[in-house]
């Protein structure tokens, strides 16, 4: 998994959920699943969530949890061999039902991404300076000389030498100068929305510092972040809220506080539980078993043949709704709002008390 998280765990997102907001991205029922030889495979399998404006969401989990399903899905970037189904709203309009211009429009415009590798966003045959001017050429309309202008004010606080930047091929880029690239070329618009998918992968600590820093700063100016990672480390320096995703579904969701220190659903209690801890003597312990086979989940907790807690309920029923967990029996601690658990025998003992 990830490092100890790296710095101390804000508490904002408890706040926020007890004001009324307007969500800029509302994704309801969400079902994405992949056709292949023996039929299809489902990815996300109903997640349903608010995004809003100034916060960071983290959808967090292993491997083929549904993660960058979910992104991809957002901005119409899944294969052909995709079905969706579902609904995605993106102030009052449904992402799903664009097509042609409208789509493109928003997708860069409004709604940008950071992908995961780099080197494979870039077009190999294109100087970076073209890359980053195409956005204010299809999106601001501007000329040729006045677009490479903007390529370069866009590059300059990532790269202090943007100048040489614009004139270079991505293979004349290390994999740091690459991902800045990335960033540049997803916030370039100033969109509503950035969608990060694990966006400090494979960096080295200066260049993953800087990232973080940025990211900061645009959720400072009001961007909502949908940030993608299995990186603990990464939610909890930047999220608000946190999505914990398993087999496609979301199995917890909570403000990132109540995920690190009251964690309800075994899977995020397995996951805390086996990262490395700050604390003298602290305990290791790795979670058993591998993810499930997507392409033979059945109606039952995903979950099922991995979780120590498993009961008779969860063998003879299907996968339980993300519902409120119960308070802990003799303790004063409410439950959180937003707080809610998709198990049959949630975790009663705080994280912080067996660590």
């Amino acid at each position: 998994m990830a490092d100890t998280p790296e710095t101390s765990t804000p508490d904002t997102g408890a706040a926020a959920a007890e004001s009324p907001r307007t969500p800029i991205l509302s994704v309801r029922d969400l079902r994405a699943a992949y056709r292949g030889g023996d039929g299809m495979i489902p990815a996300v399998r109903g997640v349903s969530f608010d995004l809003y404006p100034g916060e960071v969401l983290a959808l967090v989990g292993e491997s083929a949890s549904g993660k960058s399903s979910v992104a991809h899905a957002t901005l119409g970037l899944l294969p052909s061999n995709a079905e969706v189904s579902g609904s995605i709203m993106y102030e009052g309009r449904s992402l799903l039902d664009l097509k042609g211009d409208e789509r493109r429009q928003v997708r860069g415009g409004e709604i940008a991404m950071i992908f995961q590798d780099a080197m494979a966003g870039l077009t190999p045959t294109l100087r970076i300076g073209e890359q980053v001017a195409e956005l204010f050429l299809a999106h601001e309309r501007l000329d040729a000389k006045a677009a490479r202008a903007a390529a370069i004010e866009a590059l300059r606080p990532l790269l202090p030498d943007a100048e040489r930047i614009v004139d270079a091929y991505p293979f004349q880029l290390s994999g740091g100068m690459a991902q800045r690239v990335m960033v540049a070329m997803a916030t370039a618009l100033r969109p509503k929305i950035v969608i990060a998918d694990e966006p400090t992968a494979n960096l080295d600590p200066a260049v993953r510092l800087e990232t973080l820093t940025w990211l900061e700063e645009l959720r400072d100016r009001g961007t909502a972040v949908l940030l993608i990672t299995h990186d603990f480390g990464v939610v909890a320096r930047l999220a608000d809220r946190v999505l914990v995703m398993y087999g496609g579904v979301v199995a917890e969701e909570a403000d990132v506080f109540t995920i690190f220190r009251r964690p309800r659903h075994p899977y995020t209690y397995g996951l805390l539980s086996s990262l490395p801890s700050v604390m003298s003597g602290a305990r290791l312990t790795p979670m058993r078993g591998n993810p499930p086979d997507l392409a033979t989940l059945g109606e039952e907790c995903a979950f099922l043949e991995r979780c120590p807690k498993a009961i008779s309920q969860c063998r003879t029923l299907p996968s339980p709704p993300l519902v409120a967990p119960e308070a802990t029996p003799g303790s004063d601690v409410p439950v959180a709002p937003g707080h809610r658990v998709a198990c049959f025998n949630p975790m009663v003992v705080d994280l912080r008390e067996t660590r």
